[in-house]
């Protein structure tokens, strides 16, 4: 299994931002496709996670009303779109998958395929 991110960047607070995550090697049956962030010197961070076919979503609340995932299974590919950015908002951006019993799915430690991080930048 291979996850690819893409999209970070450099941003002005307020602006928006579209990453993308795809997978090869493996289809969204039966797992999340789960975001997850780390500020510069904080631990890793739930962002956003999506059920397989896109049925369930569940969002941190630093995020929510602001940030949406959404999935195309025909393309393997996971999205995140990122609106009303935030200097907080700066940080690394993973995407992961798995398929963690329904209370883990918050928790970095239940995903076993890791993408390699894009850099999201928000300037104030």
């Amino acid at each position: 299994v291979q996850l690819q991110a893409s999209g970070g960047g450099l941003v002005q607070a307020g602006g928006s931002l579209r990453l993308s995550c795809a997978a090869s090697g493996t289809s969204f049956s039966n797992r999340y496709m789960t975001w997850f962030r780390q500020p510069p010197g904080r631990e890793r961070e739930f962002v956003a996670t999506i059920s397989q076919f896109g049925l369930s979503t569940y969002y941190a609340d630093s995020v929510k009303g602001r940030f949406t995932i959404s999935i195309n299974n025909a393309k393997n590919t996971v999205y995140l779109q990122m609106n009303s950015l935030n200097p907080e908002d700066t940080a690394v951006y993973y995407c992961a998958t798995g398929s963690p019993i329904s209370s883990q799915k918050y928790f970095s430690s239940a995903y076993g395929y890791w993408g390699q991080g894009t850099q999201v930048t928000v300037s104030s």
